[in-house]
């Protein structure tokens, strides 16, 4: 790869990954990416971490249509256990335990059908992503409890969003080439980052909400 900086150029030579030095300088936009969805478009998703990490999740699958599979199952299989085990009353590190086994195994019939099928994409995923769309489960079973079946899955759909988006950003060539060259870019994102976090407006998904009250007469 042509023009590449030279303290990246250092860094790989000294034994440093290209893609985890390409992972590191992204990590910066893809949280300000976030964060630019929760101040003004008013998506809220899982917080900043696990869209974040979700996205380098599904940067690591084969195909971004195994990692949404993966995702789509977890949250399903995390639903349904958790509805099976609600008379149980059990209390809630036991039943999060109970749940991730019962995740991870229907994870592991899921790589099985992708084997069989020949689907061999999704049959080799690495452990990495599998394994971090698994700890979605606790996240996903506090909101449940604190805000009910409806508020956890429209978080999980949001931050499907805002992961499959961040993967197409984090894995944009021109983006690469441009952090390669210009690592220093990331910095960028601080200022913009403060202007965020000063943000007084209305949030677009306020506008739509409530556009009928604050619409001019």
């Amino acid at each position: 790869m042509e023009n590449i900086n030279s303290f990246i150029t250092l860094a790989a030579a000294n034994g440093v990954p290209l893609d985890t030095l390409v992972l590191v300088l992204i990590l910066p936009i893809i949280v300000t990416m976030i964060a630019f969805f929760r101040q003004v478009i008013g998506i809220k998703a899982f917080g900043i971490y696990t869209p974040a990490i979700i996205t380098f999740a599904f940067l690591a699958t084969n195909e971004i249509k195994y990692g949404i599979t993966i995702f789509v199952t977890v949250i399903l299989v995390g639903t349904i256990t958790r509805y099976l085990l609600k008379k149980a009353r059990l209390l809630y590190l036991p039943r999060v335990a109970i749940m991730i086994t019962i995740v991870g195994f229907s994870i592991l019939f899921l790589l099985f059908i992708g084997g069989t099928w020949n689907r061999t994409g999704l049959a080799s995923v690495s452990i990495f992503p599998i394994l971090i769309m698994i700890t979605l489960v606790e996240k996903f079973i506090t909101v449940q409890i604190e805000k009910g079946n409806r508020a956890a899955i429209i978080l999980s759909l949001e931050t499907l969003f805002i992961s499959v988006i961040g993967y197409y950003i984090a894995s944009w060539p021109q983006l690469i080439k441009m952090i390669l060259s210009y690592p220093w870019m990331s910095l960028l994102t601080i200022p913009i980052n403060i202007f965020l976090g000063k943000w007084t407006g209305l949030r677009l998904s306020e506008y739509l909400r409530f556009r009928q009250i604050i619409k001019p007469k």
